[in-house]
């Protein structure tokens, strides 16, 4: 084969396993809704799909038929007239055609309608808040001792179902895993609900799918899928308050947050950062990500973040702090043992 044949192969052949793996795309399933989401795309694609060709075909055809010499007076030829009959059993057998595909589709649409509002036995409750732009997500338990608060990052048991109770505290957003499960918009003053059943272990990307303004595009989240006992260790672990630094770095780093503007916004369990306006801070460190799938939570991207919101993120409710390089530093070693 020549060698540009083989690009234009593995192009193609490259490209459409790509497109259909990967931690954001909705033809990957890991989650019983998105599975039943993938059934209705593929029935669509297979039943449109059908008709497209023999729409294709038949006008092709027709194209044949009218290049035949025409006629030479008025009167019907012989073979016209006996085509009548067939050309009735053709629109018919059309019709009938297309009443089966809608009804195919119709019945399969109401069939996946159904399984993506059942919810399974003793299912995790979550709540999810969302803001211009970032992800307030809270775990409920039985005790309010069970109870926590995160940011931009879900965990979720394998095979226990979840079901994530959807809030805006500003405009319309829309919260969608396509591994997991299909797009549901979180309205002000409504309150809405997703049914999450997740069946494979991974890292997956969700995003806000309807604009929300200038930052819409820099407002994702990370939906981590654990095994049952990894995931109630993660939850013990977020249920406690933030250590205490032990170094003379970190402790300073402890001071200078708490003494600056940081404490107005934010919360670190266990200090004297109580506020909610902004993003809870106790385990940031664990987080993958940092300004809401933004950057990568790494100390250089951390140290960007903080000394210029606008620089990364503009538009972001996140004000700049003015702070020189040794306190900028200190705070961000002390933010890194929030883990």
């Amino acid at each position: 084969m020549p060698r540009r044949a083989q690009l234009v192969a593995l192009l193609v052949l490259g490209g459409g396993v790509a497109g259909c793996s990967g931690v954001q795309t909705a033809l990957d399933p890991a989650a019983d809704q998105a599975a039943s989401i993938e059934v209705i795309w593929r029935t669509m694609l297979v039943v449109c799909g059908v008709m497209y060709l023999l729409v294709l075909g038949f006008l092709a055809w027709a194209l044949w038929r009218a290049r035949r010499p025409a006629a030479v007076d008025d009167a019907p030829l012989p073979a016209e007239t006996a085509a009548e009959p067939a050309l009735a059993r053709g629109l018919t057998g059309w019709v009938a055609l297309i009443v089966a595909g809608l009804l195919v589709l119709t019945t399969v649409s109401f069939l996946v309608d159904r399984s993506l509002a059942e919810v399974g036995p003793d299912p995790l409750k979550i709540k999810v808040t969302a803001n211009q732009w970032w992800w307030q997500v809270e775990y409920e338990g039985d005790a309010p001792t069970d109870r926590f608060t995160t940011a931009n990052e879900l965990h979720l048991p394998l095979n226990r179902p979840a079901v994530i109770e959807l809030h805006a505290a500003d405009v319309i957003h829309s919260f969608w895993v396509p591994n997991l499960s299909g797009k549901t918009d979180l309205i002000p003053g409504r309150t809405n609900y997703m049914a999450v059943t997740p069946r494979r272990l991974g890292a997956f990307r969700g995003q806000c799918a309807e604009f929300c303004g200038f930052e819409h595009a820099k407002m994702a989240f990370d939906v981590v899928v654990d095994p049952p006992r990894t995931f109630e260790a993660w939850r013990r672990h977020q249920i406690q308050s933030a250590s205490d630094p032990v170094t003379a770095e970190a402790v300073y780093g402890k001071q200078v947050f708490t003494s600056q503007a940081c404490v107005m916004c934010h919360r670190i369990q266990g200090t004297d950062a109580g506020a909610t306006v902004g993003p809870d801070l106790t385990h940031l460190a664990s987080r993958s990500h940092i300004a809401a799938g933004a950057l990568p939570n790494d100390t250089g991207d951390l140290q960007a973040w903080i000394a210029d919101p606008q620089g990364v993120k503009p538009g972001t409710a996140m004000p700049r702090v003015a702070l020189n390089s040794g306190q900028l530093n200190a705070v961000v070693d002390y933010l890194e043992t929030l883990k």
